[in-house]
């Protein structure tokens, strides 16, 4: 049985805001190892024999970065999808069924949430393998973790009766929404209860037709998004039109909380989802007082916490159960057991037009990055380095004029009708209304200070003439 990876890349993860942000959110961040949680999904599976290349599905905005994240671990994606709008699970993983479908007409999905942690991977492994059995009877799998604490944060499923020759595996009795602790308590009493893990397998044609029966209006819409998509570089659009007019809806809503052949794998693999900073906390390598730290951090009498510093020191003194979060632009502290109202520190931002809850001081580009440096009245610098081989689209401002001065490497810079080389403490001048363009001859990366100047220096003020990475 050749089995088709399916990685969900969607999501914004605002509870871990400052960390996660909606330009870079937590599955393309290193959160739990040095890898980021979208490499280590994909790492997971490669090598299997019987696994293929693993398919894709995330949003425009982070296409590049995904491409990147997958290239720097040696995996060559069988495609990535890309959704014009969010619209849930059961959608994302209908367009995928479809692409799967032009490839192999038999194909098996294993789907698979970008941003979970696996700790034990033999364990998963013969997981999937008792799933391989349910897929080859017709099943519809979902993994379900077996609960050691009763946790309000998950939805929970009921086992029925077992299912023969798949080891253990059972049919579904019924899907459980979030339940309050004395609920959760007694679902671990009662015993044949596990945690939703979002992760599923089956074969691509009998989730369509579970589609079809129960949800025939996001059937419709996806499939009509994946007829009319289109290849954009090294990407697949979906038609924007018809995957925006998609009900939204999760797997569980719309198919398996209705199948008649929904099965449940049992997995005890020590499975976390990240949902939030307590969570994160209880994945991490603590100290002797229950800490998890990183970075630049001092701690005095503090016990069971987190805290994590990205750019500067963070002292914590005689608190317990705190979490505490700095970033270049923003700082957060909250006790463990109020993490989940984060989420609302980021609704405010975004009803405020603020834009910490979008993006860092560094803003990753498809050539590079750049990073905030100073701003005030009709100013702001920047520091803009740019790979080895890339470039910026020829582009015109309205409103502001550009300074570059050369820090390190060599740049290669169109002014106008004007190209000219620079080098380490060469320095040019850009005027408002001029065609410009900045390049990367080198095998080293090039590094920059610009210094924009003008009535206007917002990054919507680019008009982009050409673009070898197609952006609008």
């Amino acid at each position: 049985m050749k089995i088709y990876p399916v990685i969900l890349s969607g999501g914004a993860g605002t509870r871990l805001w400052p960390l996660s942000r909606k330009v870079l959110p937590k599955q393309l961040l290193p959160l739990v190892a040095d890898k980021t949680m979208l490499q280590e999904t994909a790492l997971r599976v490669a090598g299997w024999p019987e696994m293929m290349a693993p398919l894709v599905v995330c949003g425009n905005d982070h296409r590049f970065m995904v491409a990147e994240q997958l290239r720097e671990v040696g995996i060559s994606p069988l495609g990535i999808l890309l959704e014009p709008v969010g619209r849930n699970t059961a959608p994302a993983v209908a367009a995928a069924a479809h692409h799967l479908q032009q490839i192999d007409p038999e194909a098996v999905m294993l789907v698979l949430p970008a941003d979970h942690v696996i700790e034990n991977g033999e364990a998963f492994r013969e997981a999937v393998d008792r799933a391989t059995r349910l897929v080859a009877k017709g099943a519809l799998a979902t993994f379900g973790i077996v609960p050691k604490t009763p946790e309000t944060g998950y939805g929970y499923i009921r086992r029925g009766e077992a299912v023969d020759d798949c080891g253990e595996c059972y049919k579904v009795a019924r899907f459980v929404e979030k339940p309050d602790a004395a609920t959760a308590e007694s679902f671990l009493a009662e015993g044949g209860y596990y945690w939703n893990s979002g992760m599923f397998m089956f074969a691509a044609a009998r989730y369509l037709q579970e589609l079809e029966q129960h949800a025939p209006a996001i059937a419709g819409a996806a499939s009509q998004a994946m007829h009319a998509a289109y290849r954009d570089l090294d990407f697949c659009r979906l038609d924007e039109t018809a995957f925006s007019a998609c009900p939204s809806d999760s797997i569980d809503y719309a198919v398996m909380e209705h199948t008649r052949d929904a099965a449940v794998v049992p997995a005890d693999i020590g499975w976390n989802d990240v949902g939030s900073w307590s969570a994160l906390w209880e994945t991490q390598a603590k100290d002797a007082n229950g800490n998890a730290q990183r970075g630049d951090v001092y701690l005095d009498g503090v016990k069971n916490s987190l805290v994590r510093a990205e750019s500067r020191i963070v002292a914590v003194v005689g608190l317990e159960d705190v979490v505490v979060v700095e970033t270049q632009d923003a700082v957060l502290v909250t006790c463990k057991s109020k993490v989940q109202r984060v989420k609302q520190v980021v609704e405010h931002l975004a009803s405020k037009e603020r834009t910490e809850h979008l993006h860092h001081t560094r803003v990753y580009r498809p050539w590079g990055h750049y990073e905030g440096i100073d701003a005030g009245e009709r100013f702001q610098v920047k520091r803009i380095t740019v790979k080895p081989g890339e470039k910026l689209s020829l582009q015109m401002h309205h409103h502001r004029a550009e300074h570059w001065v050369v820090v390190s490497g060599t740049a290669r810079v169109t002014c106008g009708d004007t190209v000219s080389l620079l080098s380490e403490n060469e320095s040019t001048y850009i005027p408002i209304g001029m065609n410009h363009r900045l390049e990367n001859p080198g095998k080293l990366p090039l590094h920059i200070i610009e210094v924009q100047s003008g009535s206007y220096l917002g990054e919507d003020d680019i008009v982009r003439f050409e673009d070898i990475y197609k952006r609008a």
